[in-house]
Formats: structure tokens, C-alpha cells, sequence
């Protein structure tokens, strides 16, 4: 079976498929062992490195509060990001040239700066201009770095899934009356959701990644920065890595499955139930009906 964008391989191909692919594992296996004899000859897999990790002391005074830090600030940028990007997005859509311009450049213009940027000009303008403490400081740059780069990196991404939607959407909305706001909150944006949900996920991933940046560069007590104390209390410097890592591969696994199972769920939801209405159920108005096949009057060319 063949489709637009995929041929079905034939018997060499296949052939050749699995050649590629038995190939790719044993390179991998290769580079698996090559790894853990490195580790092993700088004595990194000796258990006193792996220990602390499992006890409570190494988890509950560094790895916990970390991540609850990391998690914090995530949660905070998502919240604040994900409707200004949709207020942005939006309004570069708008039929006033003056409103697509100011989102455009305020769009373009955060997304063209890189987020660690945002963060350091963020912090300097929190010493120079607020009174909030040093130890919520980083916090503050944090956020305001995340929101302002990815809401200007989810307006695009919402703005694209609404234009991916067929255009007769929109003349059938206004063909029943809808207003264009109406228009947009009632018919486009929950079709969009689905579209943009994929997208909009992977922007959130990076959101909790780049919480990482503040912590290298502002001191900002998030996960990666505790790793860097708990490797000098415990000298395990790789194995440390390797734990964080872990972490945040669960915590990416976790937010992403999650995205798929409300994806799911979404796409079903708008599924018809395919219940047919019995007579009783359909509400037939009278008069609309003796307008119509009453009077011989209507029963010519006449239409919309």
C-alpha cells in the first residue's frame, strides 16, 4: 500500500531496511561498552559515587528542592506564556494593520533574542530597578526570560494552527452571523488546540530545560545548579549528571505523555456519537413547514 508521502519498500528494501537497522544496534552496543569502559577505568562506576543516591540525604537536602525550583519556575512561565502567546498570536491576525503590527514586532523581537539574554538584561533590570531580594531575584529573571521568548515562540505556533485550518470554517461562521471574535473563540481556536497541541508540548519541554540556563548563569537553586553542590559534597560528578539527566528524561516522558493521552482524548470528543434522532427528538417548527410545502406559492424557483 502506497500514499501520497510513503512507498511501500519491496523485498530489497526491506531487506536492506534490516541490514540498516541491525547495523545502527550493534554501532550502539559498540558505543554502550566503549562508554561504560571509560567509566570504568576512571573508576566512575565504583559504588561509594552511587550511594548517596540512595539514601535520603542526597534526594531530600539537593535533588527534591531542586526540582521542586525547576518545576516552579516551568509551571509559573507556562501559565503566563501560553495566553499571552495566544493573545499575540491572535492579534496578528486582526483586520486593524495597526494591532498586527504592534504583535508582529513585539513577536519577532523577543524571538529573535536568546532566552539566556532575556534572563541576564532581566536580572540586571531587577538590581536596578525593584526592590525584590536577592534570593527570589533569580526566580524573577527566570520567568520573565522564559515568557517573554516562548509566549513570542507560541504566538507563531498558534497563529500557524489556526491558518492550517480550511478556510471554509471561517466563511461558514460568518455565513450563519458570527462575529469574528465569536468567530474565533467558538469555532477556531478549539479546532486549533488539537492541531497545535504537538507543538505546543514541545515548546513546553523547552521551557523545563531551559529553567537549567538560570541556574549556570543567575544561581537560580533549580536542579542542575543542586547537582553542581551535591557533586562537591560527594565527589561524583559524572554520576551526578547522569541522575539529573534521568530526571528530567522522566519529567519530559511524563509531560508528554500526558499531552498525547489529552490529544487522544480531544480527538475523540469531537467524534460524532452516531446516534440516530428518533421522530419524537427533532423539534419540527410548523409554521416553517406550512411556509414552505403549504402554499403553492413556494414551491417554485424561488432560494436563498
Amino acid at each position: 500500500m502506497s500514499s501520497v508521502l510513503y512507498d511501500t519498500p519491496g523485498p530489497r528494501a526491506k531487506r536492506r531496511n534490516v541490514l540498516l537497522s541491525v547495523v545502527f544496534t550493534l554501532l550502539l552496543a559498540l558505543l554502550l561498552w566503549w562508554v561504560w569502559q571509560k567509566m570504568d577505568d576512571k573508576n566512575q562506576l565504583e559504588w561509594n559515587l552511587w550511594e548517596p543516591f540512595t539514601t535520603g540525604e542526597a534526594w531530600t537536602t539537593y535533588l527534591l528542592p531542586g526540582l521542586g525550583n525547576t518545576l516552579k519556575a516551568a509551571a509559573i512561565s507556562m501559565v503566563i506564556a501560553l495566553p499571552l502567546g495566544a493573545v499575540f498570536g491572535i492579534a496578528r491576525m486582526s483586520d486593524h494593520a495597526w494591532v498586527r503590527g504592534v504583535a508582529g514586532t513585539v513577536v519577532e523581537f523577543f524571538r529573535a533574542i536568546p532566552v539566556l539574554l532575556l534572563m541576564l538584561f532581566a536580572n540586571e533590570f531587577y538590581v536596578r530597578s525593584s526592590d525584590i531580594s536577592s534570593e527570589q531575584r533569580p526566580l524573577y529573571a527566570v520567568v520573565t526570560g522564559l515568557v517573554l521568548y516562548n509566549a513570542s515562540v507560541l504566538a507563531e505556533i498558534v497563529r500557524a494552527g489556526i491558518l492550517s485550518l480550511p478556510r471554509g470554517q471561517t466563511e461558514a461562521a460568518y455565513a450563519v452571523g458570527l462575529r469574528k471574535g465569536q468567530t474565533m473563540t467558538s469555532i477556531l481556536l478549539p479546532q486549533a488546540v488539537t492541531a497545535m497541541l504537538p507543538a505546543i508540548v514541545s515548546q513546553l519541554v523547552v521551557i523545563v530545560k531551559d529553567t537549567a540556563l538560570g541556574g549556570v548563569m543567575l544561581s537560580f537553586p533549580e536542579l542542575l545548579n543542586s547537582r553542581s553542590t551535591l557533586a562537591a559534597n560527594y565527589a561524583n560528578v559524572i554520576p551526578s549528571f547522569i541522575v539529573v539527566g534521568i530526571i528530567f528524561i522522566v519529567l519530559n516522558f511524563l509531560l508528554t505523555s500526558f499531552a498525547s493521552w489529552l490529544e487522544q482524548r480531544l480527538r475523540r470528543s469531537k467524534k460524532s456519537t452516531g446516534a440516530v434522532l428518533g421522530e419524537d427528538t427533532v423539534e419540527v417548527n410548523p409554521a416553517a413547514v406550512r411556509g414552505t410545502y403549504g402554499t403553492g406559492e413556494n414551491t417554485g424557483g424561488g432560494g436563498f
